[in-house]
This record gives structure tokens, C-alpha cells and sequence, in this order.
């Protein structure tokens, strides 16, 4: 577990987010360059980062490898538990439908991202899970932080994929 703030957090709880946004762009910058869709993710708990990942979809050959996954697989290894009570989660994508699940039975406390996703965004976009009737369970949401950075990584990733397989001049 890497302490993330020696001399103690930024007092501005938005400065706090971006720099935390920051070691997640970092996890999607090293996601690009082993040719995966840039989405990185953390995993804070009490100040500390206790998971970290890029997506790994075509590395380990499995859909199911997204960054906010591999970076709650972590955590849990990290503490020794299988709920991540007052954890923060920071994705430079919005969580998809099948990350915002793992991330409400995960129990994070506050998820944090960047770029939205209108095609399969499962926190604000296109479904709102963590609103659903019936859960136990809420977590706090911010989006839009480092939204622009996290689009561009997309946007060059995706336009780079399109001009390679002759869709662009």
C-alpha cells in the first residue's frame, strides 16, 4: 500500500480529486501503450492506494478485465477483506454497467470519474445503478474531474485504431 499524501492531503477536496485522477490517467496512459482501450482506475483507503490497474481486455483475453476491476481485485488482496467500506474508487471512465455492480457490492464508499461513457455508462449516462430502488447500499458520485484528459486519451487511442484499419486518411 503506497501512501499517497506524505505531507497530509490538499485541503481543497477538489484539488485532492484531481491529483488523485492523476495516478489514475497514469494506469490509462500505460493501458494505451500496451495497445488497450486507456481506462485506469484506483482504489483509495485511509490515504492510501491500496489498487491500481489499466484495462487488461486484450492482454488477458477476457471482457471482463476492466481497470476498476483489476484495481478492486488488488484492494481486496491489499486489506484482506472482501468490502471496501470507505474506500474511494477514481476511474478515468465512467464505470460501465458491469463495474458500477461490482463497485456497489464491493461497497466503495465515493466513486470519482472523468470522461462520461453515453454508450454504456452505468452511473450517470445511461443507467443510473447505484439509484436503483431497493439497494442497501449508496455511493457518492462525482464525474467530470480531468473529464477533457480522459476523453482526449480515448479520442487519439480510437482515431489511431480507426486510421490504422484504413477507416481514416
Amino acid at each position: 500500500m503506497t501512501l499517497l499524501f506524505p505531507l497530509g492531503p490538499p485541503s481543497d477536496p477538489q484539488e485532492r480529486d484531481r491529483r488523485l485522477m492523476e495516478v489514475a490517467l497514469a494506469a490509462a496512459r500505460a493501458a494505451a501503450a500496451r495497445d488497450e482501450v486507456p481506462v485506469g482506475a484506483i482504489v483509495v483507503y485511509q490515504e492510501r492506494l491500496i489498487g491500481r490497474s489499466g484495462n487488461q481486455v486484450e492482454q488477458l483475453v477476457d471482457a471482463t478485465a476492466h481497470a476498476e476491476i483489476l484495481a478492486l481485485t488488488q484492494a481486496f488482496a491489499a486489506i484482506g477483506k472482501k468490502r471496501l467500506e470507505g474506500a474511494e474508487v477514481y476511474c478515468t471512465l465512467e464505470p460501465c454497467l458491469m463495474c458500477a455492480g461490482a463497485l456497489l457490492h464491493a461497497r466503495v464508499q465515493r466513486v470519482v470519474y472523468g470522461a462520461a461513457d453515453p454508450k454504456f455508462g452505468g452511473v450517470e449516462s445511461l443507467v443510473r445503478c447505484f439509484e436503483l430502488p431497493g439497494l442497501n447500499h449508496r455511493i457518492e458520485v462525482r464525474g467530470g474531474v480531468l473529464a477533457e484528459e480522459s476523453a482526449e486519451l480515448l479520442r487519439t487511442f480510437f482515431q489511431a485504431r480507426r486510421r490504422s484499419a484504413g477507416h481514416l486518411p
